[in-house]
């Protein structure tokens, strides 16, 4: 069975890449013959590639739009059973919604701007144009399946888009539950925090993703500062707008207990010095991170909008993520070590039950059904 999976650009802390290389792995041990589609993939050569690369013209509709159409244009001249699109490409058999509803994303982020910024928003061409092409990649009659990374991503496609609700598939990432592991605190735990100038009993929250304001980084910087004396912050990732945090930090007094530690190759022993994650993020499908720390054994914070919130009931707090009271309220009940490691002890036995071999399997079988 052929299958073709279309990705822009590898990038390689993404979550769509993450998610692809899983998936990969997993579908190497089978007879299917799968090649990537693509810009720009480097991944050592472990995957057939085919170069797909127009040009991006001037502007980012320019770019989404001379790319989808020559992808359009190529699966004219090649033969797949399936093609599986990580972007909204209209007429692709399969795609997968790990971007979520663009149209919803934007209603939440009307939220946090200012009503110039509302307006020009509204007034965006580019958001004009990926709305449209949402619109028409999910309602044309090709489409045969969509891959939901979470309920909460199926039921906004269900009522944004006129689509058939048996085409809806809710598949989870899934976690390497060998890989990240609650033994990585035994390994690191002492020596990461070391390095940062942490107690060993200190309560430290970790916050794994880059594009800040959607993460919500601002609340998680508050819910510390009004929410605990001590607790500590592990920040991991990049904005360009980090010097802004940075202030906000000194402004509210936690400095010293903010830690930037940028873009990391792996997190691992990060999450081996955390006791827990805290991501109130404005607007995520289900980002991995989520899948990650729970796996590694940690209590969860999330927002009501993270697709990771369907997961945490008993091992973990969710509230709005602009309701930065709740979220200080939050970091001031898990203050505490011990009630960290009962909540931590839920969310590793929660992981065991969703490793990425189950995701894998649940692919093929979808692929066999439409084949």
């Amino acid at each position: 069975m052929k299958l073709a999976i279309v990705r822009q650009k590898y990038r390689a802390d993404g979550g769509a890449e993450r998610f692809i290389s899983r998936a990969l792995e997993g579908l190497g041990e089978t007879d299917l013959d799968t090649t990537i589609i693509t810009r720009e993939w480097n991944d050592g050569g472990r995957h057939q590639v085919l170069i797909c690369n127009p040009p991006k013209g001037m502007s980012r509709v320019s770019r989404e739009k001379n790319f989808s159409s020559a992808i359009q244009q190529l699966l004219n001249t090649h033969q797949f059973d399936l093609v599986q699109s990580h972007e909204r490409v209209p007429g692709c058999s399969i795609y997968r919604a790990g971007d979520g509803v663009h149209a919803e994303w934007l209603a939440q982020r009307q939220r946090v701007l200012s009503p110039l910024k509302k307006r020009l928003q509204s007034l965006s061409p580019y958001h004009r144009f990926v709305c449209r092409n949402e619109k028409l990649m999910f309602e044309d009659p090709r489409l045969q399946a969509v891959i939901c990374n979470s309920d909460m991503v199926r039921q906004e496609i269900s009522q944004r888009f006129d689509i058939a609700p048996d085409k809806l598939h809710l598949i989870y990432n899934g976690v390497n539950t060998e890989a990240f592991t609650p033994l990585l605190k035994e390994q690191y735990r002492e020596k990461q925090r070391a390095t940062l100038g942490i107690k060993p009993q200190t309560t430290v929250a970790i916050y794994v993703g880059s594009g800040f304001e959607r993460k919500g980084l601002k609340g998680a910087i508050y819910a510390i500062a009004n929410g605990s004396n001590s607790a500590h912050l592990i920040v991991v990732g990049s904005d360009k707008h980090s010097k802004h945090y940075q202030a906000y930090a000194r402004r509210l007094g936690v400095t010293e207990r903010i830690h930037w530690l940028g873009v990391q190759q792996d997190v691992k022993p990060w999450y081996g010095a955390a006791d827990l994650l805290l991501l109130p993020t404005l607007y995520d499908p289900f980002p991995n991170v989520v899948f990650e720390a729970m796996a590694c054994g940690l209590a969860i914070v999330t927002s009501s909008k993270c697709g990771g919130a369907e997961l945490t009931d008993n091992n973990g707090i969710v509230c709005d993520a602009l309701d930065y009271d709740a979220l200080a309220s939050a970091i001031r009940t898990l203050d505490d070590t011990e009630k960290c490691q009962q909540m931590g002890h839920l969310s590793r036995k929660k992981a065991e039950t969703m490793d990425q071999k189950d995701m894998v399997q649940k692919l093929i079988a979808l692929y066999q059904q439409l084949i």
